[in-house]
């Protein structure tokens, strides 16, 4: 009766032993699943974090690219500006010379004629 009692324990032990080996087998690969589910999640959130950053980048050096334009385009046209008002400037220079000159020759005709009529009548007073 020893034996048989010993045996079926023995045979209830072993039958506990592969119950509990198959749930913890199963926990295991539950666990396993889980934490594979999870590395892929990560990875594809680190992919999106990545392209995220790369469409930053990419906005940021084309608002670097027109706001470098906008500078050319904003130097060009202070160049042009200075350019026309240094023209005007040499114009009215010029303008202003021929003015100067034009009045020389003024005064020095009325000198002339002063002169000539002054002469005019010393002649006649002599």
């Amino acid at each position: 009766m020893k034996k048989v009692v010993l045996s079926l324990a023995l045979v209830a032990v072993l039958g506990l032993s592969f119950t509990s080996c198959r749930e913890t087998a199963d926990k295991a690969e539950d666990a396993v699943e889980n934490a594979k589910d999870a590395a892929e999640e990560a990875a594809e959130d680190a992919k999106d974090a990545a392209e995220d950053a790369a469409d930053a980048v990419e906005d940021a050096v084309d608002d670097a690219a027109e706001a470098a334009g906008d500078a050319v385009d904003s130097v060009k046209e202070g160049a042009e500006d200075m350019a026309n008002d240094v023209k005007d400037a040499a114009n009215d220079a010029v303008d202003n010379a021929k003015e100067a000159g034009k009045d020389a020759v003024d005064a020095a005709k009325k000198a002339g004629n002063d002169a000539v009529d002054k002469a005019a009548e010393k002649v006649k007073g002599n």
